[in-house]
Order: C-alpha cells, then structure tokens, then sequence
C-alpha cells in the first residue's frame, strides 16, 4: 500500500472526509440537476425543439458524450450514496444516549435523508428503465417513435417529443413522477443548505440567506419538473 493509497484511506475512514465528498457529489448533482430541468423545460417549446435538442444531446461526440456523462453521473451519484451511508453509519454508531434530546430540533427532512435518498435511487432506476433503457414499452419502435424529420438532419430521428407525451399520458408515471420529485425536492431542500455549511459557506450572518436560497431551489426545481406531467395529463399538452 503506498502513501497515496493511505492517505485516501484515512481521508475516507474520517467523517470530515465523508461530508466533503458528500458535499462535492451534491453539489455536482444539484448543478445536474438544474440543467436537467432546463432541458425537459424545452418540451414546451414544441416537437422540434425538443427532437433538436435531444438529437444533439444523443450525437455529442459522435455519440461517445452522452455516454461519458452517463458514466461520470453514475459515479458521482454512486460516491454521494455510498459516502452518505457510511457517514450515517458511523454517526450513529458513534452517538451517545444522552445525545437522543438534541436530534428532536432537527427538521423531518434532515432526519430522513438517507431514507429519502434511497426512494429517490429507486425512482432513478425506474426513470432510466423507462426513457433510456426503454423497458417493457414501445419507445424503441421505430414505427411508432422513428418517423420525426429535423431540418438538416438526412432521414428521420427518434421523436422524443412524442415518447414524453406518450409516457405522461399514462396517469400511473406521472403520479410516481410527481412523488418523486416531491421527496427529491424535500431532499435538496435540505441537502443544498449543507452543501453550503460543509464547503464552508453558511456563516451565522449568512444562514437565513442560504435557507432561503436552498427552499426557493427546491421550489423552482419542484414546479419546473411536475408541470411537464401535470400539462400533459390534466390539461392535455402535445394531444
């Protein structure tokens, strides 16, 4: 084992060096997490646009970026679990009766973040299964999906467009997609607030800002998300 390798290891095994790396797969989520946003916002826009984007999305790097991506979003969100189980582990392993009192100041949110983070994997596995993976429906064919033009683009490409319309239009997605994104929403309401406290950010001048900052987040990201199967379901958007 050399010294590099010793060093990680002791940098793990403290829980100053799990916050931090929790800290910094957060934060790259919660960044993730915006940009996500923006794009599935652009379903508004129409067919086109959004078949433009996720055309150009597919075909970053002659196809190779999304899938770099894919991998560097696979890990980072692996670390954040892996690193946030293992730090609720040792605090708890650590904590003392007499320290029960204290934790009863705590809000809900904070005491069940482990618990909702692992709702929240869940909802990500089915999410992949069903818009990448495209499991047990008909997104692959290319019938059906395949048959949209794009200016500038030789022959047809994949209607995503139509595969958002099509998969909100069935009443049981977008209720566990809105589930979902309330307890991811409860999540990062706390989890930004601590992103800022373990980069050293959150001064007690400064705490009531960044609880603002943190719920006005969680707010926009909540709206932005479940307006896409709210427009399609209730209202009737893309039929």
């Amino acid at each position: 084992m050399n010294a590099l390798t010793r060093c990680l290891e002791t940098y793990w095994s403290s829980s100053i060096g799990k916050k931090l790396v929790v800290a910094i797969t957060g934060l790259f989520l919660v960044l993730f997490i915006a940009g996500h946003l923006i794009g599935n916002l652009v379903v508004f826009l129409g067919a086109e646009p959004f078949n433009a984007y996720a055309y150009f999305l597919h075909h970053m790097l002659h196809g190779v970026g999304i899938w770099l991506f894919r991998a560097v979003m696979l890990v980072m969100l692996g670390t954040h679990i892996l690193a946030t189980i293992s730090l609720t582990l040792q605090n708890s392993s650590a904590r003392k009766p007499y320290e029960f009192q204290t934790t009863i100041q705590a809000t809900l949110w904070s005491r069940t973040m482990i618990y909702s983070g692992l709702m929240i994997l869940a909802f990500f596995v089915y999410h992949m299964l069903h818009f990448t993976v495209r499991f047990s429906n008909e997104y692959n064919n290319k019938a059906l999906y395949e048959t949209f033009t794009l200016p500038g683009v030789e022959g047809h490409v994949h209607n995503a467009w139509k595969m958002v319309i099509d998969g909100f239009s069935w009443w049981p997605a977008s209720l566990v997609y809105i589930i979902a994104m309330t307890l991811l929403c409860a999540h990062l309401s706390h989890g930004v607030g601590s992103i800022f406290q373990t980069l050293g950010f959150r001064s007690k001048k400064a705490a009531t800002l960044v609880q603002h900052v943190s719920i006005g987040y969680s707010l926009i990201v909540w709206l932005g998300f479940v307006s896409i199967p709210i427009a399609i379901l209730f209202f009737g958007f893309g039929h």
